[in-house]
C-alpha cells in the first residue's frame, strides 16, 4: 500500500492542497474569513445553484431515459445484444470534449436542427441536460442493469402467485432489490455531472457555469486563486459526501442479495407491449447516441471540399500548421494524435501499477483505514481536474521535482484519473481468488511473488486487461489538468479540439470535427475491444 499512498500524496493531495493555501493564506497566515466572502457573493451564489440544479436535473432525466434500457438489457435476448451494449457505453468513454463537439454539430450554429428547422440550442440548458444524459446512459444501464439480469424472476413470480398485482410485486420485490443499484447509479451520475467541465464549457457559453468551470475561469482567466480556492474547497466536500454515500449503496447492494446466472433470466421479448418496449429502447439508442456521433463524423466532412460538398479537406488541413492563415498551433494539429496516444500509454501503465498494487492491498487488508483509503482512490473522479493540473505547475517546479518542462507531467495527471477505473475493475476479481490457493502455493515453497505470477496473475489477466483499456480511453480523453500542463508544441487531442472550437471560422470548426471524430474513433475500438475480453465478473465499470 506504501507505493499507491506515495502516488496520491506526491500527485494528488500535494497539489491541491498547496492550492488551496495559496488562495487562503495571507503573509504566512489563514484567512478563513475569505470562505465566508466568497460564498456571499450574488455571481458564487449563481454557480452554486446551477450546478447543483443541473445536477438532479441530469440525474432524474437519466433516470427516466435509461431505467427501461437497463430492463431491456437484462430481461430480454435479442440479435445483436452484445452489440448495442458496446454502442450505448462508447459515450461513457468518450472524452467530454467530444461529447461537447457532437452536440455542437447537432443542436449549433450551423447543426442538424439549425439547417433543417432553424432550431438552436447551444447555449441553453437543454443541451447540457441532454448531453449529460447521452454521457451517463451507459451508467445506469450498466450498474443497474447488471444486477437486474442477476435477479431470480421466480420471485416476483411467487409474489403474483400469493394475490400481489404485478405492479405491487415489482415494488415489493424487484425495486426494493433495486434500489441500492438505483441509488449507486443516481449518485454517480450525480457526481459526474456536478463536476462537469467539458460539456459544459463548450455547449453552456458564457451564461452557464459549474463549480468546474468556474474554478477554470477564477484560476486561468481571472487569476483570483483565493475564489478558485474556497470553491475547490466546497467541491472537495461535496464529493466526498457524495463519495461517502455511494460506498454505503455499494456495500448494503453487496450483502443483501442472493443472485443467479443472467443467461437463466433473459428471454426474447413477448407480445405487442414488449416489443415496442424493446423499439422504444432501440430508438432512443439512435436518437440519443448515434446521431449525435452520426452527425460529428457527416461534420467532420461536409464542406471540406466547397459548399455542398464533400471530401478529406479538413482532415489534410490537420496535416499543416497555419491552414488557412491560423496560427492555433505551433505544430500541425495532426501531430496531436501521436502525442495522446504515446501519453495515454505511458498513462496507462503507471494507473495499472498504481492501481493494481491498490486493489491487491484493498484485498488483503480489512478495516476502517482501508475503506478511507478506497474512498481516497475515487476523489480524483470528482475533485476538480482544473485545481489538479495548475496545482502541478506551482507544486513540482523545484529539484527534485522540476517538472514543468517534462513531458511526464501529462501522463502522471491522467494516470490519476486512471487509477479509480483500475481499481474497481480489478478489486471485486482479487477479491474471488480463494486465499487457499495462496497459501497452498506457500506451503509448497512459492515465494509471494511466484505465488502471485502462479495463482493470481493467470485468475486476473482478463480484467486487467479490462482495466489497461479503460484506463486509456479515460486518459486518452482526459482535459481539466491537461489543459493547464500539455505544452503548446505537444497538445493533447482533447486540449487540440478546445483550441480549434475557441477560433472562429469555418476551417477551424471543420478541423475540430476531424479531430473529435478520430478521438471517437479510437475510443470506440478500445472499447469494442474491452467487450470482446470482458467477463462478467471484471469489475464494476
Amino acid at each position: 500500500m506504501a507505493v499507491p499512498v506515495a502516488f496520491f500524496a506526491l500527485f494528488f493531495a500535494y497539489p491541491v492542497t498547496a492550492i488551496v493555501g495559496r488562495g487562503l493564506k495571507a503573509e504566512g497566515d489563514w484567512q478563513f474569513g475569505r470562505i465566508g466572502e466568497v460564498l456571499s457573493r450574488p455571481d458564487i451564489l449563481d454557480v452554486l445553484w446551477f450546478t447543483t440544479w443541473q445536477a438532479l436535473a441530469s440525474t432524474a432525466l437519466t433516470l427516466l431515459v435509461a431505467l427501461p434500457g437497463a430492463y431491456v438489457f437484462a430481461r430480454f435476448d435479442f440479435p445483436g445484444k452484445q452489440v448495442l451494449r458496446a454502442v450505448v457505453t462508447v459515450p461513457f468513454v468518450l472524452p467530454t470534449v467530444v461529447v461537447g463537439t457532437a452536440f455542437l454539430a447537432l443542436l449549433g450554429r450551423g447543426g442538424l436542427l439549425d439547417e433543417l428547422w432553424g432550431v438552436r440550442l447551444d447555449t441553453t440548458v437543454w443541451a447540457i441536460l441532454l448531453a449529460h444524459v447521452f454521457f451517463n446512459y451507459a451508467v445506469v444501464v450498466r450498474t443497474v442493469g447488471g444486477l437486474w439480469s442477476q435477479l431470480d424472476p421466480r420471485q416476483e413470480e411467487a409474489a403474483r402467485v400469493l394475490g400481489a398485482g404485478r405492479f405491487a410485486a415489482f415494488r415489493r420485490v424487484t425495486l426494493t432489490a433495486l434500489a441500492p443499484a438505483v441509488a449507486a447509479a443516481a449518485l454517480m451520475v450525480f457526481l459526474f455531472t456536478f463536476t462537469s467541465f467539458g460539456v459544459v464549457q463548450i455547449l453552456g457559453g458564457p451564461a452557464y457555469s459549474t463549480l468546474e468551470v468556474e474554478i477554470y475561469r477564477q484560476t486561468a482567466q481571472l487569476l483570483d486563486l483565493p475564489t478558485a480556492a474556497v470553491l475547490t474547497l466546497v467541491q472537495f466536500a461535496a464529493v466526498g459526501a457524495i463519495l461517502a454515500v455511494h460506498a454505503a449503496t455499494v456495500r448494503r447492494r453487496e450483502r443483501a442479495l442472493k443472485l443467479v446466472d443472467p443467461a437463466q433470466t433473459s428471454r426474447r421479448p413477448r407480445g405487442a407491449g414488449q416489443w415496442a418496449l424493446l423499439g422504444g429502447v432501440l430508438l432512443t439508442a439512435l436518437l440519443l447516441i448515434l446521431l449525435p456521433l452520426g452527425v460529428l463524423v457527416e461534420r467532420s466532412f461536409d464542406g471540406a471540399d466547397g459548399p455542398g460538398g464533400y471530401g478529406f479537406g479538413y482532415y489534410e488541413a490537420l496535416q499543416s500548421v497555419g491552414a488557412g492563415g491560423s496560427s492555433t498551433f505551433l505544430v500541425p494539429p495532426l501531430e496531436a494524435v501521436g502525442n495522446s496516444l504515446r501519453y495515454a500509454l505511458v498513462a496507462t501503465l503507471i494507473a495499472l501499477v498504481i492501481g493494481g498494487l491498490a486493489a491487491a492491498a484493498l484485498t488483503r487488508r480489512a478495516g476502517r483505514l482501508v475503506r478511507g483509503f478506497d474512498a481516497l482512490l475515487m476523489l480524483p473522479l470528482g475533485v476538480s481536474a482544473v485545481t489538479v493540473g495548475f496545482g502541478f505547475l506551482i507544486t513540482l517546479d523545484k529539484p527534485p521535482l522540476d517538472l514543468r518542462t517534462s513531458w511526464i507531467l501529462v501522463p502522471l495527471a491522467q494516470a490519476l484519473v486512471g487509477v479509480p477505473f483500475v481499481v474497481r475493475t480489478m478489486l471485486p476479481v482479487l477479491r474471488a481468488v480463494d486465499d487457499r490457493l495462496r497459501e497452498a502455493a506457500a506451503v509448497l515453497g512459492a515465494s509471494p511473488l511466484r505465488a502471485w505470477r502462479e495463482v493470481d496473475l493467470p485468475l486476473v489477466r482478463r480484467a486487467v486487461l479490462v482495466a489497461a483499456g479503460f484506463a486509456f480511453a479515460v486518459s486518452l480523453g482526459e482535459f481539466g489538468a491537461t489543459v493547464f500542463i500539455a505544452r503548446p508544441d505537444n497538445p493533447t487531442l482533447p486540449v487540440a479540439v478546445a483550441r480549434l472550437l475557441g477560433r472562429s471560422g469555418e476551417l477551424n470548426y471543420g478541423q475540430a470535427m476531424a479531430l473529435s471524430t478520430i478521438l471517437m474513433l479510437v475510443c470506440a475500438v478500445s472499447l469494442l475491444l474491452l467487450e470482446r475480453i470482458r467477463t462478467d465478473r471484471s469489475g464494476e465499470f
